[in-house]
């Protein structure tokens, strides 16, 4: 009898996932081990594990469907044995963006409702408002195949944009017209649907990525289907803003020692491959901090507040889509340099989908680092069931005053998000206290 691999659940918020591309065909000997598809969740892109020696006799799911957790995706068995596709449990239906607005209106993991620096889920879409007729298209092959709402894998999606095709002009062959991989692949091959110009080529002085001068649109006006990972999103900060009555603590530092300790520790280790950044300075703080206010590293769980024996230390990570959080274990017990060389592994497994269950959950407390990015100071959002985020803003270059005298100086202002049901204001600010004192004193993150 044949086996049956189904959708597996690769994350503690998955409810779907969407099939990116086989990696074996109908008919391909296959042994247990070997990577049979490629799997993309709320979180990030998986492989698909074979569990059994045979033939792949039948493929259920193609490629860029989305597939219920439970459901087949292909049968394993002997040469030649005839199988039949069992039944399916239902994907969740997509609701319609009337119904999702208030869901989608959140903000992202790591950001402030209330911030003037907020980084917000996209907004649903409202109805395209009646315009002039466009001028009928100069030749045949840039008329629209696709018209309203496009059918698009994320991957097909993120491939369009690199190579500069214009979904709207692509052929879809998936499920239901949906367009895949292999359709913007072919469509770049065959030169047929090349998007008609790219940003901020239209004209004006380039600037920040557009055109200053260029009087076109900013962008199509269009209806995309959410992603697995921005429903996600929206989901929990939903439950998060809602559910946890906030408290917010902010404190600035000096920044010029860490600074300086940092420049030394890069130039007379640079032969080491050894470049650490101030944000594993943070997170190496961060974890030590928790040693002296365990509080902090606790969540609520209704009739009861768990506390946590070791601090596993998220940080925020940016992606087109959303944010992830990958998680350094046991940061109380790794050095700043074991905390550099993890946090830059997983910094860039995240950005490539890459990462496994195990390295974006278990989080006891997290980062959100918007500082390269020139933000002076935010609030963020917790991710539950963490009890606190911690916000890092940029290092300001500003008047203090050293001994009765006003000169340069460089602070950094850091903010910590509490969950008031775990803890009050008074241990946040405890907490930012001992953060302080570690961040202005780094060489004691170094014993």
């Amino acid at each position: 009898m044949a086996n049956i691999i189904e959708m597996p659940k690769l994350s503690d918020t998955m409810t779907v996932g969407t099939l990116v591309k086989w990696l074996k065909n109908e008919g391909d000997t296959v042994k247990s081990g070997d990577m049979l598809a490629e799997v993309e969740t709320d979180k990030a892109t998986m492989e698909l594990e074979c569990f059994f020696d045979g033939t792949l006799l039948k493929i259920f799911a193609q490629g860029g469907s989305q597939v219920a957790i439970g459901a087949p995706l292909c049968a394993i068995g002997k040469p030649g044995e005839k199988v039949e596709a069992p039944a399916a449990p239902a994907a969740p239906a997509a609701p319609e963006p009337e119904k999702k607005s208030e869901e989608t209106k959140s903000t992202a993991p790591g950001a402030s409702t209330t911030s003037k620096n907020e980084v917000q889920a996209q907004p649903a879409a409202t109805p395209p408002v009646p315009s002039a007729p466009a001028p009928a298209p100069a030749a045949a092959e840039e008329t629209p195949i696709n018209e309203g709402r496009i059918r698009i894998s994320p991957l097909a999606k993120k491939l369009a944009a690199e190579k500069g095709i214009d979904p709207r002009r692509v052929q879809g062959s998936g499920p239901g017209g949906r367009i895949v991989r292999a359709d913007i692949l072919a469509a770049e091959k065959s030169g047929s649907a090349k998007a008609s110009a790219a940003p901020g080529k239209s004209g004006g002085v380039a600037f920040a990525g557009g055109a200053i001068g260029n009087k076109g649109p900013i962008q199509e006006e269009r209806v995309v289907p959410v992603s697995n990972m921005r429903a996600t999103i929206a989901r929990r900060m939903l439950e998060s803003t809602t559910t946890i009555p906030y408290v917010y603590v902010d404190i600035e530092i000096d920044a010029e020692p860490l600074l300086a300790l940092r420049q030394q520790l890069n130039t007379g280790l640079e032969s080491q491959g050894v470049k650490l950044s101030v944000n594993d300075f943070v997170l190496k703080a961060s974890a030590e901090a928790l040693r002296q206010v365990p509080i902090v590293n606790s969540s609520w769980e209704g009739n009861q507040i768990r506390h946590y024996a070791a601090a596993h230390v998220a940080f925020a990570v940016a992606m087109p889509d959303g944010l992830i959080t990958p998680v350094i274990r046991d940061a109380h017990v790794k050095s700043v340099f074991q905390i550099s060389t993890e946090a830059k592994s997983l910094g860039k497994k995240a950005k490539d989908k890459k990462l496994t269950p195990a390295e974006f959950t278990g989080g006891t407390f997290c980062v959100s680092n918007l500082g390269m990015m020139g933000i002076p100071r935010f609030t963020a959002i917790i991710n539950p069931p963490n009890s606190a985020i911690l916000a890092v803003g940029t290092t300001v270059t500003k008047p203090v005053v050293k001994n009765g005298q006003i000169v340069v100086g460089h602070t950094m202002t850091f903010t910590l998000s509490c969950d008031h049901r775990v803890f009050d204001g008074a241990v946040g600010a405890q907490y930012l206290g001992a953060l302080k004192q570690l961040l202005e004193s780094p060489a004691l993150l170094l014993v």
